[in-house]
């Protein structure tokens, strides 16, 4: 039988101790809302926060983890480095990494892109419709045309990340802006997921086509079963 993916799920947990307008949508956390979906369809979920030592990210931790699911916003720049290049050496060997939201402005986002990741952005109530762009790929498995939120923050091009090696989802947003908002990456022998909507002060994480597509995304970055690849100074294998 095969075992359960293995999901980490991490948050920040600031805003929802701070601001009593989030504790109301998520009383327990954002990370709680991502993670009981989760484990209600079988992953073997555990969650950890910013606060924790060393983030609740330790290396034993990161190496029990097939999928790390990253949300922040207030407090990237607390994430501390040799953290982040931990994360980072995972994904290089193979863990998924799903990052949400304004996980965008992540260290460990930004580190894996190389570039600013910067965008538009705008919190007005806007209605969020998100299109499928590639319907045959996993993680718009079992989705309709689009999803539409009646209330998210905008995010709006230009949206500065490497061109995705595969765009699954565009944003358009009642003010007339457009976003990729669903970005596929390889990076080493790990893959990158990035999923636009989820701000803290929205219900988006209890909605149920949102949270299909954070359990496709888990199910698409999952490590697979190639071969290591070997590097540094080789001896040939045949003679010439």
């Amino acid at each position: 039988m095969a075992q359960p993916i293995r999901v980490t799920v991490w948050n920040e947990f600031r805003h929802e101790k701070m601001h009593e307008a989030v504790r109301q949508v998520y009383p327990d956390g954002i990370h709680e809302a991502i993670a009981r979906p989760l484990s209600a369809q079988g992953f073997a979920v555990r969650t950890a926060t910013l606060d924790e030592p060393r983030h609740g990210l330790t290396p034993e931790v990161l190496a029990e983890t097939d999928v790390l699911i990253w949300w922040g916003h207030m407090a990237h720049h607390e994430v501390a480095d040799e953290v982040v290049e931990d994360v980072v050496r995972r994904v290089w060997s193979g863990m998924g990494l799903v990052v949400l939201h304004s996980g965008h402005f992540s260290k460990v986002f930004k580190r894996l892109m190389g570039t600013s990741c910067d965008l538009k952005w705008r919190e007005a109530n806007d209605t969020e419709r998100i299109w499928v762009v590639n319907p045959s790929h996993p993680v718009a498995e079992g989705l309709g045309e689009y999803i539409e939120l009646e209330r998210e923050e905008m995010y709006g091009e230009h949206f500065d990340v490497p061109a995705p090696d595969e765009l699954v989802f565009v944003s358009w947003f009642t003010g007339g802006e457009v976003f990729r908002s669903g970005c596929a990456y390889r990076r080493g022998r790990g893959k990158v997921f990035y999923f636009r909507p989820g701000h803290e002060t929205y219900p988006t994480y209890h909605h149920p086509q949102i949270q299909r597509v954070i359990a496709n995304a888990v199910r698409w970055a999952a490590p697979g079963s190639g071969p290591v690849p070997r590097y540094g100074h080789s001896q040939p294998l045949a003679s010439p």
